[in-house]
C-alpha cells in the first residue's frame, strides 16, 4: 500500500503536467512553434522514449502540435495521395508484405509532420513561421561553424536511446577534416536542413544587411558539412528563392549574386583540398550510390522483396547495400513497392507544382523543389525527413489556405504583443489586427 501512494501521486503529477504543457502550447501558438522549431533543430533524434515503439522527442512535440493545434483546413490534391498512401501501406502491413519498421517509419517521420505543415497555419502567421525557421537554423549554422573550428560537437554528449545514439552520435571526417553535423546526426542531414532553410530566410521582411549575412552564415555551414547534396541543393534552393519569391528587393538579389561570386571563389580551393584528400572514399561514395541502382531489379508492384539481403545480382552481392541504401527514392521503393511509392512521390511533387506560380509560390515550395535531386542521392535521415516532409505540408497550406486560416483564431493576447520583426523594416513593423 505505501508504494502504491507514491505512485499513484506520480502519475497524478505527470497527468497534471502533461495538461499544463497542452494549455501553454494551445493558448502560446507562436511560442509553441519557436519550440517546435527549437527541437528539431538542437534536439537529437537519439532523444526519446520507447512507447510500443521508439519516439523521438521531434515525433512526439510534432504529434503534440497537430493535437492542440488542430483546425479543419481545406482538403487538397496532396491530402488525397497521402491518404491513399497510408491506406495501402497499412493494408499491406496486414498481408505481410510491409513490415512494422517501414510502417512506423513512414507514419511518424513522414505523415505526422506532414499533417503538422497542413495546420501550422490555422493559428500561426506565415511570416512568424518563416522568421522562425530562418532565425532558429542561423543559429545552427553558427553553432556548426564552432563545431567546425573547435572540432567539438556537444549534442554528441546528449545521452539517448542506446541502439540510435550508436547509430547517429559518431562524428564524421573526410579527408582527416570533420564534417559539421550538428544535432542531426549526419553531416548529409545538417546540409540538407540548411538548404530547405535559406528559403525561408530570403522570405524573411528583415534588412538587407541581416537578409544578407544569414544566407552567408547558412551557406558557410553548408560548405562546412562537406556534403556534396547539401551543397547543391542549396545553390539550387538559392537561386530559385532570390528569383522567384515575391517581394525580394533588386538590392538582394545583386547582393546574392555578388557573395555568392565571392564565396565560390573561396569555397571551390576547400571543397577541392577537402575531397582531393578523402581520395578513394569519397569517389568510392558516389560510385556507391551508381551501384544502388541495381536494386531496382528486386522492386515489386506492392510491398518488399523479402529477404533479398542474400540475393546476387549479376556482378552484384545485395547483401553489401544492406546497411545503407543512400537513395531515398530507391529505399521507398524496395519497402512499399511501385504503387505506394508513386502514391506518396505524387504528393512531394504536388507541394512542388506550388512554385509554378506566383500566386501559390512560397518558401516551403522552393525547399521541397531543391531537395528533388537530393532524394536520388541520399536518404530522408534523421530530423531532415521530417523538415522536408513539414514543408510539403505547409506548401500545400500556404498555397491558397493562408489568408482564409489565419485572423480572428490568434490569441488575443499574443495578437496584443504584434508580431513585430526585430529585422524588419520600420514601415513593415505595423501590428496588423488577424495577422501574427
Amino acid at each position: 500500500m505505501a508504494t502504491a501512494v507514491p505512485i499513484a501521486l506520480l502519475a497524478v503529477g505527470g497527468i497534471a503536467a502533461v495538461a499544463i504543457v497542452v494549455f501553454v502550447l494551445r493558448l502560446l501558438p507562436r511560442t509553441a512553434f519557436v519550440v517546435w522549431a527549437c527541437v528539431l533543430f538542437f534536439v537529437p533524434l537519439w532523444v526519446g522514449v520507447n512507447v510500443g515503439f521508439y519516439w523521438a522527442a521531434i515525433t512526439l512535440l510534432t504529434a503534440l502540435m497537430i493535437i492542440v493545434n488542430w483546425s479543419v483546413v481545406p482538403l487538397r490534391a496532396a491530402d488525397a495521395w497521402v491518404v491513399a498512401f497510408v491506406i495501402v501501406i497499412v493494408g499491406l502491413y496486414g498481408f505481410g508484405t510491409v513490415d512494422l519498421a517501414s510502417l512506423v517509419a513512414a507514419l511518424l517521420e513522414w505523415v505526422i509532420p506532414y499533417l503538422w505543415g497542413r495546420v501550422v497555419l490555422a493559428r500561426i502567421g506565415a511570416e512568424w513561421v518563416t522568421s522562425t525557421i530562418a532565425v532558429v537554423a542561423i543559429v545552427a549554422a553558427v553553432l556548426g561553424i564552432v563545431e567546425f573550428f573547435t572540432s567539438f560537437n556537444p549534442f554528441v554528449l546528449i545521452p539517448g536511446s542506446g541502439v540510435v545514439y550508436d547509430t547517429w552520435s559518431p562524428l564524421q571526417e573526410r579527408g582527416g577534416v570533420l564534417r559539421v553535423e550538428g544535432a542531426f546526426g549526419h553531416s548529409i542531414a545538417l546540409g540538407a536542413a540548411l538548404a530547405m532553410s535559406s528559403a525561408f530566410v530570403v522570405a524573411t521582411k528583415w534588412r538587407l544587411i541581416p537578409k544578407i549575412g544569414g544566407v552567408v552564415i547558412l551557406a558557410v555551414a553548408t560548405v562546412l558539412t562537406f556534403s556534396r547534396a547539401g551543397q547543391l541543393t542549396l545553390v539550387l534552393t538559392l537561386v530559385l528563392s532570390t528569383f522567384l519569391i515575391v517581394g525580394v528587393s533588386r538590392k538582394f538579389r545583386i547582393s546574392v549574386v555578388v557573395a555568392g561570386v565571392i564565396g565560390t571563389a573561396i569555397a571551390i580551393p576547400i571543397i577541392d583540398s577537402v575531397f582531393g584528400a578523402a581520395g578513394e572514399e569519397a569517389g568510392g561514395s558516389a560510385d556507391y550510390r551508381t551501384d544502388l541502382l541495381v536494386l531496382l531489379q528486386q522492386v515489386q508492384l506492392f510491398g518488399n522483396p523479402g529477404d533479398w539481403h542474400s540475393l546476387v545480382s549479376g556482378d552484384y552481392y545485395l547483401g553489401y547495400f544492406a546497411r545503407s541504401v543512400d537513395n531515398a527514392l530507391v529505399l521507398t521503393l524496395l519497402r512499399y513497392g511501385y504503387v505506394p511509392t508513386l502514391l506518396i512521390m505524387a504528393a512531394l511533387v504536388c507541394a512542388a507544382i506550388m512554385t509554378v506560380r506566383r500566386s501559390t509560390r512560397s518558401p516551403a515550395s522552393i525547399a521541397v523543389v531543391g531537395q528533388l535531386p537530393s532524394l536520388v542521392v541520399v536518404a530522408l535521415i534523421t530530423q531532415y525527413s521530417m523538415f522536408l516532409w513539414f514543408c510539403v505540408g505547409l506548401a500545400i497550406t500556404w498555397a491558397r489556405d493562408a489568408d482564409m486560416l489565419r485572423g480572428a483564431r490568434e490569441v488575443p493576447s499574443e495578437l496584443r504583443q504584434g508580431s513585430a520583426d526585430p529585422f524588419a523594416p520600420a514601415a513593415g513593423r505595423r501590428a496588423v489586427p488577424g495577422q501574427s
